[in-house]
This record gives C-alpha cells, structure tokens and sequence, in this order.
C-alpha cells in the first residue's frame, strides 16, 4: 500500500529554489505563499517585514496547546540552529537568511519540511521516555487533533499505547475500515516484530473506560501497543513517523479502495450492456449506455 509523505514537499521545495537562485547570485524575489496539509494544518511562507532576503516559514496547529501541554517543546526536537519567531496567527516560524546559506542546506531544508512532524514527534518522545525509564502513571495524552477527533497516549512500564479515535462518514466507510483493520491484526503473523493492532467499532477500547472518548455507530478506535523494541532509541525515529500520519493513511485507503470499487462496477456493467446490445433483435434501435 502507498505510505503518505511525512514531509511537506511544497516547503521543501519553495526553499530549494530560494537557495539555489541565492546561491547563484540571483536577485532574490518575493514570495507569499499560504496552503493547507491534512488535519487542519496551516503553513505561510513569507517575507517578513518585505525583506527578500529573509524567508519565514510558519505552522498554525489547531491542537498546539494540547501538544505544548502533553510534551517538550517541539522546537527542541530540531537537529538544526534555527532563528525562531513568534507571528501572530501561527505557533512555530522558522526564519532563514538567503544571505547566509548553510552548508547543509539540502539537510536544513528538509528539517523545515519535517515542521508538522515534529511537533506530533515531541508527545511520542516524551512518553517513549516514560516507558524506557520504566514510569507508569504518568497522566495520558489526550490531543485532539481533528475537530472530532481525538489521540491518546499513554505510558506504562512495559509499552506504550496510542489509542486514535476517528469518525467514518459513511456507513459503507465503516465496513471497509474493517476490512482494513482486520489486516493489521492479521499482520503479526506476518512479522513477529509488528506491534499489536486493536480495532473497537462503537464503543471504546477498555483503556479509555472512564474518559469522555465518544460513542457512537460512526466512531472507531484503533489501539496501538508499542513495545520497547518499537520504542528504542534505534528504531523510535521511524515508529514516529508511520504512527503519526496513521488516520491519514487509514482513510485515504478507504478513499481509494471506493474509487476502485466504483471503477470496476463501471467498467462490468458496461460489459453487460455490451452483451445486451448484441443480443437485441432490431439493430437499428439505440444502443444502451452508461452515463458518462
């Protein structure tokens, strides 16, 4: 199956260009740039205060409290010196100076397009921690990062569970979520290291028991359990970035596996209305047709 990217290829790429046309000599020119991810995610690339030879990059996170409440800030998470700025509207700028290009640029620009992942990343650190530490009780994370819909994690001595709640639009949404989740329980026979894989239709898992977590025929819960050999400190960096863009991954399948469905009751009732057109006795009458 098709793995969403974790970066922002629109970033990577409006810096890229602004490097190189510096390190070129060019004149370097305005840019003014404001585009959505999933989530509800906004980005602005601007100049701030029109000065051309500085570029501002921003993030506004509807959930950014949440995240600063639960975890480190995310600003600790970058291996690269950046300028941080506080813009009005937004949570995180980064600031890049077109007169001073790092020698690492191609490593700065990806770091920059990684913005919205790390922010996510900075709730997995810090529960990863707990668990290596062997902390239990530590209070759960609770981060809504969709309008209705709603991520948790929590810490115990011997893993640590994200549970994520989500909300099928439609009902047939619902049948192949399924179908989908079904798959991933299924994939620990495949691999041994795969992490265990909950799926509850309804009602919530046992873990959020006592919580506010909704209820209802269009709610589902998916239950990660991550051991400390997806939790290491060798192999967390990749956990993060799967588990992160789970939701969306989930329900851009069930998109796809619709649209296929569709194409191919499409294309056999046009093979019936084939036969059907050949086995009618007045040659001169219209053939039948889908509507195109």
């Amino acid at each position: 199956m098709i793995l969403l990217e974790i970066n922002n290829r629109i970033i990577e790429e409006t810096l890229t260009l602004k490097f190189e046309s510096a390190s070129n000599g060019n004149k370097p020119e305005a840019v003014e740039v404001t585009f959505a991810d999933f989530d509800g995610v906004l980005y602005h690339i601007s100049n701030p205060n029109g000065d051309k030879t500085k570029v501002l990059v921003s993030i506004s996170l509807k959930f950014y409290k949440e995240l600063q409440e639960h975890a480190i800030s995310p600003v600790c998470l970058f291996s690269f010196v950046f300028c941080f700025f506080l813009v009005i509207g937004y949570n995180v700028s980064l600031l890049f100076d077109l007169e001073a290009i790092p020698a690492n640029r191609e490593d700065v620009v990806h770091q920059a397009g990684m913005l919205k992942r790390n922010c996510f990343a900075s709730v997995f650190e810090k529960y990863f921690a707990f668990q290596e530490e062997g902390r239990e009780g530590e209070q759960r994370a609770v981060v809504h990062y969709r309008d209705d819909e709603t991520m948790y994690v929590e810490a115990k001595k011997d893993r640590v569970t994200v549970v994520f709640s989500t909300v099928f639009k439609d009902d047939d949404d619902v049948i192949i979520g399924k179908v989908f989740m079904q798959e991933f329980k299924e994939g620990r026979r495949a691999s041994h290291t795969a992490p265990q894989v909950l799926f509850s239709h309804r009602e919530p898992p046992l873990e959020l028991k006592d919580t506010d977590a909704a209820v209802g025929d269009n709610i589902g819960y998916i239950t990660f359990v991550l051991f400390p050999r997806h939790t290491n400190a060798n192999t967390r960096e990749n956990t993060i970035n799967l588990i992160h863009t789970f939701r969306d991954y989930l329900h851009y399948h069930i998109k796809c596996s619709k649209a296929y469905i569709h194409t191919r009751m499409r294309a056999k009732t046009s093979d019936f209305l084939k036969v059907l057109n050949r086995a009618r006795p007045d040659a001169e009458k219209k053939e039948m047709k889908t509507i195109s």
